[in-house]
């Protein structure tokens, strides 16, 4: 007997480094007239970015045409890990306010972060420098930090900083889970078999 039901295409995935200053979407909006995604590669139809990086935020973002990975990936059971260059040189203090949550502000309201997890790195990670100038040397000293998350309110990590007295100059996501940025330059996309 044959059947007549219609095969279903299988899901792609992909790895991206979303490069500073790119909105983390595939359609424009007419008053924001900033670079996409879509301009990246040539993706297939019905691809979605899981998650979101603000304009000025760069790294690891994952691309799924597939909806229920996309859920998957975004709920609280997968790590999200980051380093981010503060203005300053971040005290033993402020990271373990960070650890235990901070107050910040989401749409008028008052949150709380859930706990998680942050250190102080040393010297600065071997990213590929970003495409705009941070800020000259002569401003004073700078830290990194990596911070690894379970949640993502909108600018959660920014506002996370500047609640302990540290503004984020730059901000890179390397980790979703047990997939990392490694080696990836901004700009460059690498498929994926699965994204579990």
């Amino acid at each position: 007997m044959q059947s007549t039901g219609q095969t279903s295409t299988p899901a792609q995935h992909f790895m991206i480094f979303k490069p500073y200053g790119y909105l983390s979407q595939f359609v424009g909006e007419r008053r924001k007239r900033k670079p996409l995604l879509g301009e990246l590669a040539n993706f297939p139809t019905g691809i979605m970015a899981i998650g979101r990086l603000d304009h000025d935020s760069e790294g690891l973002l994952l691309l799924t045409t597939d909806g229920k990975t996309s859920h998957a990936v975004r709920s609280k059971s997968i790590e999200k890990e980051y380093y981010l260059q503060l203005d300053g040189e971040i005290t033993d203090q402020a990271i373990a306010s960070l650890c235990e949550g901070v107050e910040i502000g989401i749409k008028g309201e008052k949150y709380r972060t859930l706990p998680c997890r942050a250190r102080r790195l040393d010297q600065a990670p071997g990213l590929p420098p970003r495409g705009r100038k941070i800020r000259d040397a002569r401003h004073g000293p700078t830290s990194w930090l990596a911070i690894t998350i379970t949640e993502g309110k909108n600018r959660q990590l920014r506002k996370m900083t500047a609640a302990v007295g540290f503004a984020t100059l730059r901000l890179v996501r390397v980790r979703i889970g047990d997939i990392h940025l490694d080696t990836l330059q901004p700009g460059e996309v690498k498929p994926l078999a699965t994204l579990g």
